[in-house]
């Protein structure tokens, strides 16, 4: 039995998770830590101050983080000391929270996975953009991310991944955020953000060229999708060697 502690269990993507660890046969979702305290799914929710102590009693093999930048930078350390496997899909992450996320599970001694997006449908078109920007490297290339009123950081993390990856593979381009006025088009990549509504997370790609665009797409409809990735990471990661992994292993992506 794989027991689960999840950080932000009141949150939307908190709640969601927990719903399925709950019915999973192989799992058992013994507590969750939020702002509010309390319970869900029949587990107890502390405070962040009263982490650590829930840990030592439940002594879980997995914890989940999704919640806010802050929080995770420091859940994450926590749940390393106390020898537990990390899933982490906090976003927003400045490069020093990411560095000490990256060293706290490096000194505790532990298997995490960090990933921006555990939709699997994501992980697949991440490879597919790779593969088109290498063969499409002079198209004029546009990104467009939209997401609910309520998501703090932008642009998502999702879209920055696939900025990583188009840098990666066409080399360095500018990327301008939003256009106005005398704009005249270079080599640069246009990153566009919308924010509204319930919009659970649309992310589009577009190679264009005289006579022809090529666009890559992924909309999710509801958050369990990612919910569902993150459960399946939460099995796979169990009994593996300390380190970092990505969703690309979990599935077994080249």
């Amino acid at each position: 039995m794989i027991k689960v502690v999840i950080c932000g269990a009141f949150g939307r993507m908190g709640t969601t998770i927990g719903g399925i660890v709950s019915k999973e046969p192989d799992m058992q979702l013994v507590g969750g830590v939020d702002i509010k305290t309390g319970t869900f799914f029949d587990a107890p929710v502390v405070s962040s101050e009263e982490f650590s102590g829930l840990l030592t009693s439940t002594k879980p093999d997995v914890v989940i983080d999704f919640t806010i930048a802050a929080a995770a930078a420091k859940n994450v350390p926590i749940a390393a000391l106390a020898g537990s496997a990390i899933i982490l899909g906090t976003t927003g992450l400045t490069s020093e929270q990411r560095k000490g996320i990256d060293d706290a599970i490096a000194k505790g001694n532990v298997p995490a996975v960090i990933s921006t997006n555990y939709s699997i449908g994501m992980n697949i078109l991440w490879t597919l953009i790779r593969d088109a920007a290498g063969k499409l490297s002079d198209y004029d290339i546009e990104l467009t991310e939209a997401h609910h009123r309520y998501k703090k950081d932008a642009p998502s993390g999702t879209a920055k991944t696939i900025l990583q990856i188009l840098q990666e593979e066409i080399g360095p381009r500018e990327e301008i955020y939003g256009r106005e006025g005398m704009t005249e088009r270079s080599s640069e990549i246009g990153v566009h953000v919308i924010r509204g509504g319930d919009i659970v997370g649309d992310h589009a790609v577009m190679f264009s060229s005289n006579y022809e665009t090529v666009t890559l797409s992924h909309r999710a409809y509801d958050r369990a999708v990612f919910a569902e990735g993150a459960v399946r990471a939460t099995r796979w990661i169990v009994g593996k060697k300390p380190g970092i992994y990505g969703m690309k292993d979990v599935l077994n992506l080249s």
